[in-house]
Formats: C-alpha cells, sequence, structure tokens
C-alpha cells in the first residue's frame, strides 16, 4: 500500500513534467496494482484524485495514452464488469453480459469470473465528474489499434448500468463514432481487428441496455445491417459472434428494429449458425435473438425459407425422449418457436403445404405423444394451421377432430390445463367453416367439450365456450340441444358474473343468446327463464360492443315474441325498458341497435305492465326523431314502430 500512495504522488509530479519515461513506470504500477486488489487500488486512485489527472494525460501525441485508458477501464470495471482486458494471445468467449460473466479462455484452460460483489456504479460516476468522457471519445478518432483497443473498453465500462455514463458518452458523440468504425473495420479478419470489432459491439451494448431511447438512436444510426454483416464475415469468431447475438437480443426486442432486420440477410446467417452448434448454451442464445425476431410475419417467413423448421424438428427429435433438464428445456424452445412461425399467414401456408407438408404432418404426430409438451406445441399448431377455411376443411376431412377429442380424453381428470386450452382453441378453430360443423356435432364434439364445464380456470372456460358457440352457429338441433341442457345452461348464467373474467363472461354471455337465436326454441328460452338468464341478456344490450348489443337484442326479440309471458317479470325487473329507452336517445348508438331496439319494443307490446312503462317513458318522442334518421332501415322501422304505439296508446 505505501508503495502504491508513493506511485501516486510520483504520478502527480510526472503528469505535470511529462516525463514519458517516469510516466509510464507509473502507469505500470497502477496497472500492476489493479491486477492485484482493483477495488481498493479504485479507491486509492478516487480518493488521491488521481482520476482528474487523466483526463489531461488521454492525448493522441502521447505514447502512454492506451495504458491510462487501460486504467479507466480497470477502475470502470468496479460494479460489475462486462468488458475485460485483452492480453496478447488470449482468446475470448463472451456469455450474455445480463448474466456479468465472462469467460477467457487461454491455452492453460477455461476460468469463469463473474462479478457484481461491489456496489453498482461503485467508480463509474466519478469517471464521469472527473471529465474523462469527453477525451475518450476524442480518442476513438486515433488510427492507433491499441488506444482505440482500451478507450473502448474504458468507455464499455463506464457506461456498463450507468445513466450517467451513457448521457455523457451520448453528448458526446461516441456512439456513432463506434458505428462508424464497425461498419470500416467490418471486413478485416485480422485477430487483431476481430478483438476490436468485439469491444466495440460490447461497448454499444453497455451503452444501450434496456433504454429504449440509445436503442433507437443505434438503430437510426444504421447499426443492425453492419451487425448482421459482422456475423456472416466473422462467424468463426466465437467470442464476436456472441457479442453479435447479445447486440441482435438487446435490439430485437424494439418494435422499430424489426422493419431493419427484416431488410437484412439475418435469418439466413442465424440459421446457418444455428446449425454449426452442439452445445446447449449457444443453441440457447440464438434461441433468445430467434424468439423476439419472429415476431414479425416477415421475418417469420425468411427463417421458414431459410430452412430454421427443419433444426427445430430435428432437436425435437433428438430431445423428446431425454430427461435432461437442459435437453428437456430445449425441447420446450424449439417446439415453442415452431408454433410462433406458424402464426404468421405465409409463414403457415407454406408448412402447411396443403396439408400434405412433412412440417405439418410431424406435427400431428405429437398428439399422440406421451410428452406433454409435445401435445401442447402439436394441439397449438393444429389451431394456427386453422386459421382459413381450406385448411381447416381439409384437416376436418383427413380425422384430426378424433386425434384432439382422444387427446381431450387424456387430459379429462386433473389433465395439463395449458393441453386443454390449446386442444380447445384447434377445435373452435375447426368449427368456424360452416361445412365443418354438422361433420365435428356428429363426430361428438359437443360431448367430449361439454366433460370441461366443471373446470374452474378461466382460460379452458373461454375456449369452451367459444367452441360450442362455433358449433351451434346456424345450427338448429344442436343449439336446442344444448339449449334444453340445464346443467349447461346454468352454468353459463354463473359464468355470466364472472367479473374478474372478462373474456369468459362476454362468452358466456354471448352463447346464452346464440342458444336462442339459433334455436328459436320455446323450451330452450323456459329453459334460460327458470336458469336466471334473462337479466344478464339484457345487461349484455348495454355492452361496448356493437356485435354483443345486437346479439342480446335478437334473443330479447325472440324471447318476447315466442315466451312473452314466461319472461315478462325478468324482463321488467332487469328494466328492459327504460334501457331500450337510453339506448334510442343515445346518438352513439349504431344504426343496427336502435333498428333492433324498435323491433323489440313492437314486441313488448304484448305485456301489460312492459306496455304501461313504454307508455310512461314517452317513447314517442324519441322515436318521431328517428324518422328522418339516414340510415333508411332505422327511419322506416322507426315510421312503423310510431303507428303501432300510437295505436296501441
Amino acid at each position: 500500500m505505501d508503495n502504491l500512495s508513493d506511485t501516486l504522488k510520483k504520478l502527480k509530479i510526472t503528469a505535470v513534467d511529462r516525463t514519458e519515461d517516469s510516466l509510464e513506470g507509473c502507469l505500470d504500477c497502477l496497472l500492476q496494482a489493479l491486477a492485484q486488489n482493483n477495488m481498493e487500488t479504485s479507491e486509492n486512485i478516487q480518493g488521491s484524485g488521481t482520476l482528474q489527472l487523466f483526463a489531461n494525460l488521454l492525448t493522441p501525441q502521447s505514447s502512454c495514452t492506451a495504458k491510462v485508458a487501460n486504467i479507466i477501464a480497470e477502475v470502470a470495471k468496479n460494479g460489475e464488469v462486462f468488458l475485460k482486458n485483452f492480453s496478447a494471445g488470449d482468446i475470448f468467449s463472451f456469455t450474455p453480459y445480463l448474466e456479468h460473466i465472462v469467460k477467457e479462455r487461454s491455452p492453460g484452460g477455461a476460468v469463469d469470473k463473474a462479478f457484481g460483489c461491489q456496489p453498482k456504479e461503485f467508480m463509474r460516476i466519478p469517471c464521469v465528474d472527473a471529465g474523462l468522457i469527453s477525451p475518450l471519445v476524442q480518442l476513438l478518432n486515433s488510427k492507433d489499434q491499441e488506444v482505440l483497443l482500451q478507450t473502448g473498453r474504458a468507455l464499455g465500462n463506464i457506461c456498463y448500468d450507468s445513466h450517467e455514463g451513457r448521457s455523457a458518452v451520448d453528448q458526446a458523440g461516441g456512439a456513432q463514432i463506434v458505428v462508424d468504425h464497425l461498419r470500416s473495420l467490418c471486413g478485416r479478419t485480422d485477430p487483431a481487428n476481430e478483438k476490436l470489432l468485439t469491444v466495440f459491439c460490447g461497448m454499444l451494448m453497455n451503452y444501450s441496455n434496456e433504454n429504449d431511447s440509445l436503442q433507437a438512436q443505434l438503430i437510426n444510426m444504421g447499426v443492425i445491417p453492419t451487425l448482421v454483416k459482422l456475423l456472416g464475415i466473422h462467424c468463426q469468431n466465437a467470442a464476436l459472434t456472441e457479442m453479435c447475438l447479445v447486440a441482435f437480443g438487446n435490439l430485437a426486442e424494439l418494435e422499430s428494429s424489426k422493419e431493419q432486420f427484416a431488410s437484412t440477410n439475418i435469418a439466413e446467417e442465424l440459421v446457418k449458425l444455428f446449425k454449426k452448434q452442439i452445445e446447449h448454451d449457444k443453441r440457447e442464445m440464438i434461441f433468445e435473438v430467434l424468439a423476439p425476431l419472429a415476431e414479425n410475419d416477415a421475418i417469420k417467413l425468411q427463417l421458414v425459407e431459410a430452412g430454421l423448421v427443419e433444426c427445430l424438428l430435428e432437436i425435437v427429435e433428438q430431445k423428446v425422449n431425454s430427461e435432461k433438464e437442459d435437453d428437456i428445456a430445449e425441447l420446450k424452445t424449439a417446439s415453442d418457436l415452431m408454433v410462433l412461425l406458424l402464426l404468421g399467414d405465409e409463414s403457415m401456408q407454406k408448412l402447411f403445404e396443403g396439408g400434405k407438408g412433412n412440417v405439418f404432418q410431424k406435427v400431428l404426430s405429437w398428439l399422440p405423444s406421451n410428452n406433454h409438451q409435445l401435445q401442447l406445441a402439436g394441439a397449438l399448431a393444429i389451431a394456427n394451421f386453422a386459421r382459413n377455411d381450406g385448411n381447416c376443411i381439409h384437416m376436418v376431412d383427413s380425422g384430426i377432430v378424433e386425434k384432439l377429442m382422444d387427446l381431450l380424453d387424456r387430459h379429462e381428470e386433473d389433465g395439463n390445463v395449458t393441453v386443454q386450452h390449446a386442444a380447445l382453441s384447434a377445435l373452435r378453430n375447426l368449427a368456424i367453416p360452416v361445412i365443418n360443423k354438422a361433420k365435428m356435432l356428429s363426430a361428438g364434439v359437443t360431448d367430449a367439450v361439454l366433460k370441461f364445464l366443471k373446470s374452474e380456470m378461466p382460460p379452458v372456460q373461454f375456449k369452451l365456450l367459444g367452441t360450442l358457440r362455433m358449433l351451434i352457429d346456424a345450427q338448429a338441433e344442436a343449439a336446442e340441444q344444448l339449449g334444453k341442457n340445464v346443467k349447461l345452461v346454468e352454468r353459463l348464467v354463473e359464468w355470466c358474473e364472472a367479473k374478474d373474467h372478462a373474456g369468459v363472461m362476454g362468452e358466456s354471455n354471448r352463447l346464452l343468446s346464440a342458444l336462442i337465436r339459433h334455436s328459436k326454441s320455446k323450451d330452450v328460452i323456459k329453459t334460460i327463464v327458470q336458469s336466471g338468464g334473462i337479466k344478464h341478456l339484457v345487461t349484455m344490450a348495454t355492452s361496448e360492443h356493437v356485435i354483443m348489443q345486437n346479439e342480446a337484442l335478437v334473443a330479447l326479440a325472440l324471447i318476447a315474441a315466442l315466451e312473452l309471458g314466461t319472461a315478462e317479470k325478468d324482463l321488467e325487473s332487469a328494466k328492459l325498458v327504460q334501457i331500450l329507452h337510453r339506448l334510442l336517445a343515445d346518438e352513439r348508438s349504431a344504426p343496427e341497435i336502435k333498428y333492433n331496439s324498435m323491433v323489440l319494443i313492437c314486441a313488448l307490446m304484448g305485456s301489460e305492465p312492459l306496455h304501461k312503462e313504454v307508455q310512461d317513458l314517452a317513447f314517442l318522442d324519441v322515436i318521431s326523431k328517428l324518422r328522418s334518421h339516414e340510415n333508411k332501415s332505422v327511419a322506416q322501422q322507426a315510421s312503423l314502430t310510431e303507428q303501432r304505439l300510437t295505436v296501441e296508446s
């Protein structure tokens, strides 16, 4: 420690005299001290006021500049490090920097060094306060490769997790200079240049990590095409390749980056790199980049065309029977990514290949698998393939419905909720084409779905309701059969009050309405009245969604036309007439809502108490105004309703 104090005192004197030899000796002593005890040495450097001296020593003309920048880089490591020093002959492999780990590889073997025990920003803010950023940024214009290397390290470490460091580099214009360097040095593959490129990539990532505005700035500077080019040219360099992957993962989360990525050959480069990887960790890094990129439909298609799906299927084949934790995780990641690729219309259709594609056939084989993850991915894939009528019709004709029902049977008692949800999603989508409904009903889908009526899981409830609603659309017999099912109707009425689950509540209301609209059955209406469903249909008429309002009004009109006496008290207590008055008086109500409200008013005239409510609310005043409505159907119905009310009054 005495030697360090002496060195710091001597440095103050030589910094003024600018005696190169003496200065270099002092700097070497500091580097040695930092190597032995970084934190304590850094504290002494700060406490002695030496940091401020470094600003004047960072001059392009001095032969000591690189060492000064090196010392700053070492000091700025305190708090959590990313950019380690490079020494001759070492090869470096960078793991994801959010883990704060750097793996150094030397001929003697690999050693992991983790940092994070010191307080955040321990020495970074002092480096900013000492005025080091501006001279460091100016050194980025140097032609000396060692100066550039150490300067990049220093700026990268100062920026790491430090708002002050990033802000200072931003104001000094450092990012643009580094981006320009990456662009100009991109094509050179000598080891020294690749080390420099790796440090510059790391510096930009530390500069922009988890900062949307700085990431957007880099994107606007055109860094993405440069990084993709780097990946292609330097794919044999592990350190630089991993740094590019970290950079992609960092930038790909930003929505504005997707378009720029899509204009490059990123898909081709990533798939090419993926095929070479054997280690789980390396593939995991690529997966972390692929997932956010694959959210973009254009990139989905590019990845499919580049052969990613074949790679994913190969992983599934390799890992499906393994019990190793890493293999199970990789199987999940690969199958999840498969499903994600199917969310794009073009990529999905390309993989479907008229139902004869290899990928589609592989996915089908996942359904009867004993692996829950593959069952889930298989069902979700079917749901995604079932996004147009042609695909749905082909799949139903090829027997997929039976496979999905078998899967549901296997998960009926204490089953996997995610698999239940996925299988129901697939059945719902398959039931959309009119031609499929009767086929699915005769296959027994209704009974298979009703087994899950006891489920207490909202996601399963939601898909169950949607599947039944799709199945009974324009299917009078099926709608009547379900509508007379007291257990089902009582469950629907219960779920209509599930205020914590808006989706379940909405679908329950819609199915209740659909049972009436498609069956037009008095027995169904009686079952719904007896189960207390009328008040929910009246409430549904006030929904913020026009389609739900309309469905409710049509169902209520059928109730009034077919079983008004049975429903009269419930309609009265639900304040239906007041709600209709409000809908007709509200200028924001859609034309179809006004039209169906007037049709319903006419139907209610057969009830004495409801008729009296209509008279008391002076409906004629509201309806007479609608005779001049711009919508001809509304205007015509207003005239008819006015005549009816006038006769009845």
